[in-house]
């Protein structure tokens, strides 16, 4: 399965490190490809290694004003002129798509894939991987936009929220048919 993940370029805090460490060597040793934004740094850096460690591949989409930061070892690294194709090739490169800890990069990311999702644009898993409580603010946001009538569909059907990185692949397998 390529697995689309979305998350910081910024160095960060064991309590993010670790659990991605451990998402990271799921995918791996599961054999999965991890598709992501392709930069050899902070977060990005931590899950590319740990699913290169474990056996996974690497399939990088970085963009032109980031080319510096890109990782060099990648399988395959794709340059999107700008980050509005970047997420196109992601979104087309991948069978499901985690979101990760991260800024307001990731939040764009986030909520554009979901905006998709909404229209039937795409109908791949997404989760949200709730690492330390980061999104439980998101979650609540969600959770009232669908009590308050602003989804057009069932937020389950949109998102999946798991805590740690052992449901997230779970959901995931379980999702594009994997046993």
């Amino acid at each position: 399965m390529n697995i689309c993940v979305f998350l910081s370029a910024a160095d960060l805090d064991e309590r993010y490190t670790a659990p991605a460490r451990e998402f990271a060597e799921l995918i791996g040793k599961g054999g999965h490809t991890l598709v992501w934004g392709g930069s050899d740094v902070g977060l990005m850096k931590v899950v590319a290694d740990g699913v290169h460690e474990h056996g996974g591949r690497l399939v990088g989409v970085s963009v032109e004003f980031l080319g510096d930061k890109a990782r060099k070892d990648a399988d395959e690294m794709v340059v999107a002129a700008d980050l509005a194709e970047r997420k196109a090739q992601l979104l087309t490169r991948s069978d499901a798509i985690v979101i990760m800890v991260g800024g307001t990069g990731t939040l764009d990311e986030a909520t554009e894939i979901l905006e998709l999702k909404k229209h039937g644009l795409h109908a791949k898993p997404v989760v949200l991987l709730n690492t330390a409580g980061f999104y439980d603010g998101l979650k609540e946001q969600f959770q009232r936009m669908e009590a308050e009538g602003f989804l057009p569909l069932p937020l389950t059907e949109l998102v999946f929220f798991a805590e740690d990185g052992v449901a997230a692949l779970a959901y995931l397998e379980e999702s594009v048919g994997i046993q």
